[in-house]
């Protein structure tokens, strides 16, 4: 059985996941159930809202052992927003422990002047390296961004784009079968489609 999961831990954000996958052909399955996960031939883990709220229910449902099993087992996951932060071992939001799938913290956007906080509209993404992920994408496309913390792996080849707001932050980060972007390719227009058919395609392997 073939299952695109999109994990339900109830941090929003499923609806657009699944239209942006409906409109590319492809039936995503919202799951709650940690053997489906397992099951998976591939993942999609979004979210909004706080990482101690995120990572307990995660916890209660014994999803965050599901994806770390699924992590080990080569699945490919792709991690949105909450999901691209939760995933490292640490967030400074709410001083949280979380799935230590990539190694480092979660840190929140610094202010400056005349930005504000959350970082909040259209910004671009400068890619560090090739992957099959953003193949054929434009240098000057933009996506869609609402956060205010912001991924930070303890390796920096880990770090696979930066994004420039009032300082250079990493956007997409990621190592293996596991990528995840800090901005919402699901609300990010045709080139988030793109995105997210390219993700679809990929086998889990290393970059190009």
């Amino acid at each position: 059985m073939s299952i695109v999961a999109i994990i339900d831990y109830e941090a929003g954000n499923l609806t657009s996941v699944v239209r942006s996958l409906k409109a590319l052909g492809v039936e995503g399955r919202v799951i709650k159930e940690p053997a489906l996960v397992k099951q998976a031939s591939r993942i999609i883990f979004p979210g909004v809202g706080a990482a101690g709220r995120a990572m307990a229910n995660l916890e209660r449902w014994s999803l965050a052992e599901g994806l770390r099993e699924a992590y080990e087992k080569g699945i490919p996951i792709l991690g949105i927003c909450l999901g691209a932060q939760i995933i490292l071992d640490f967030s400074e939001e709410n001083d949280t422990r979380c799935l230590g799938l990539l190694s480092g913290r979660t840190q929140a956007l610094r202010k400056a002047a005349g930005l504000k906080i959350p970082h909040m509209g259209w910004n671009k993404v400068k890619f560090l390296q090739a992957h099959p992920v953003w193949q054929g994408l434009p240098a000057d496309a933009e996506y869609y961004f609402v956060h205010s913390y912001y991924p930070q792996p303890a390796a920096s080849e880990m770090v696979l784009g930066v994004t420039d707001y009032g300082q250079e932050f990493p956007s997409v980060v990621g190592r293996s079968n596991l990528i995840a972007t800090q901005f919402h390719p699901e609300k990010s227009g045709r080139y988030g489609l793109q995105m997210l058919a390219n993700f679809l395609a990929w086998d889990g392997t290393c970059a190009e």
